[in-house]
């Protein structure tokens, strides 16, 4: 029994269907997919979790590890798909796969355990699902056949922070908050399923210029923008104007919430004007410019920003 993953041969093991939720599902030659997910399962709706995956690896392991040798078969952990040669462990929310004619994006890792409502977990008091399986939308309709051919697409977390300084970026000081940010992010994501990639920009205090780099984010398809710097109410702090005029809807709640939470400490902290808002499906947030103030920032921030970003591709509630 082989179960490492070979990644160069990626196909389809098995397609599966059950009529009722909770249930085992039974192989199929075959299976069709729309857009409420795979025709004739119990599992397909108007939801997130259209489409559930398994690779066959994570089944045979489960079986290794079964006290009486049970060998569990494809569809017996009501997946729709059973694969070979994918490790979902290593998979992130908004990947995709093309398998035959059809597209999916991955839209959530594992599941709570249903326990009695679970056919394994009543037979033998577990279940690899939880911890092994995925679950993704479609994207693509289409039919997915026995042995098809599985492409997988990792799907790159573009975040990027822009500093904005006359005196950092004439060389006068080194910009300090920017890469603080880039730091903490990159900590913050270290153990998160995510394909986090980062980008740094050093601008001049100038509204065009900020504008401009907007733009040019945005249309790359940058997820997540953090400004730092012009968030007072001097005369130079125009970044978080910039950022409402050119967004789609601000989210007041977090920076207020921030402001009022450092107030007592610091008083001068509810002079700033940060700004948290969205344009199309990015977030932006325009932080102050000092290093402690980012850092107290990040800490909040982070508490909220994977739920934003799953609400921003309709997979939060």
């Amino acid at each position: 029994m082989n179960l490492e993953f070979d990644e160069k041969n990626k196909y389809v093991v098995s397609v599966n269907i059950s009529k009722e939720k909770g249930t085992s599902k039974t192989p199929q030659e075959k299976i069709e997919l729309n857009n409420f997910g795979v025709v004739g399962d119990a599992h397909s709706g108007s939801w997130h979790r259209q489409v559930s995956l398994l690779a066959q690896e994570d089944i045979d392991k489960f079986s290794l590890l079964d006290a009486n040798n049970r060998k569990f078969l494809p569809g017996e952990f009501a997946e729709n798909i059973t694969t070979k040669g994918i490790d979902f462990k290593k998979v992130a929310i908004l990947d995709r796969l093309k398998i035959g004619e059809t597209e999916l994006e991955i839209s959530q890792i594992g599941k709570s355990c249903h326990g009695d409502g679970c056919a394994i977990f009543v037979e033998v008091g577990k279940c690899v699902m939880p911890k092994s399986g995925v679950f993704a939308r479609v994207i693509k309709s289409g039919t997915i056949n026995k042995n098809d051919k599985i492409e997988y697409f990792p799907r790159p977390l573009k975040i990027k922070v822009i500093t904005l300084s006359d005196r950092a970026f004439y060389g006068e000081y080194e910009d300090k908050s920017g890469p603080k940010i880039l730091e903490l992010l990159n900590e913050y994501f270290e153990d998160k399923r995510w394909h986090a990639e980062y980008f740094y920009k050093l601008l001049a205090d100038d509204k065009i210029l900020l504008e401009e780099e907007l733009k040019n984010s945005v249309n790359e398809k940058v997820d997540i923008i953090f400004t730092t710097g012009g968030t007072g109410i001097g005369p130079k702090d125009f970044t978080p104007d910039v950022i409402e005029k050119f967004c789609d809807k601000t989210i007041p709640g977090i920076m207020e919430n921030i402001r009022l939470k450092y107030y007592d400490k610091i008083p001068s902290s509810i002079l700033s004007r940060s700004l948290a808002a969205v344009k199309d499906k990015t977030l932006i947030f325009a932080l102050p410019g000092s290093v402690k103030a980012v850092q107290d920032y990040i800490d909040e921030i982070t508490k909220i920003l994977e739920h934003a970003i799953l609400m921003l591709h309709g997979l939060g509630h």
